[in-house]
């Protein structure tokens, strides 16, 4: 797993947004998912960087961040991923993980060419972000048993794009990437 990363995209969500009651059932359904990665990645040395929407608090760093997540409508859905002590973590405000983000270049000082891509919501961010990645060359690995959406049949849609759009290697066994 060389030049590998996983990126964890918006799990620290406070679900206080208006399409959170779609959201919320998909993310208890990838949680374990998104959890086996983690755990994978951890346990091979695999670097894990969180991306997460800074929720609109431009003064917000990544503590507060966590905070306000477990203080929003379901801690239970962000206990369980939370960033450990070796976790790095980025800042974003749209959708892509790289726009007007430093990740590109901390991936580039790390040596990574593969990314792991995990998180919500597959239709939106993560499908936007293997595209970002997929124009920097980067090889992009989606485990789809690690995602949520907020509608199914465009999250499959999406699902397929990355596959024959953008070269991405769909997984069904988040243990595998």
């Amino acid at each position: 797993m060389d030049n590998t990363a996983v990126v964890v995209i918006d799990m620290l969500n406070p679900y206080q947004h208006q399409d959170a009651h779609l959201l919320v059932p998909s993310v208890r359904a990838a949680l374990s998912g998104v959890v086996d990665v983690l755990a994978a990645a951890r346990a091979a040395d695999v670097p894990v960087v969180y991306v997460n929407d800074n929720f609109g608090q431009w003064r917000s760093h990544h503590g507060q961040i966590i905070d306000a997540a477990l203080a929003g409508e379901h801690p239970e859905l962000v206990e369980p991923v939370l960033p450990d002590e070796d976790s790095l973590f980025v800042v974003k405000a749209r959708h892509s993980v790289f726009y007007e983000t430093p990740l590109a270049y901390l991936l580039s000082t790390m040596d990574i060419s593969r990314l792991v891509l995990v998180g919500q919501v597959t239709e939106q961010c993560v499908l936007y972000s293997a595209l970002d990645a997929h124009i920097r060359h980067l090889d992009v690995v989606v485990p789809t048993q690690a995602v949520a959406h907020i509608h199914a049949d465009l999250a499959d849609a999406a699902l397929r794009m990355m596959e024959l759009n953008m070269g991405a290697r769909l997984t069904s066994d988040p243990l595998r990437f």
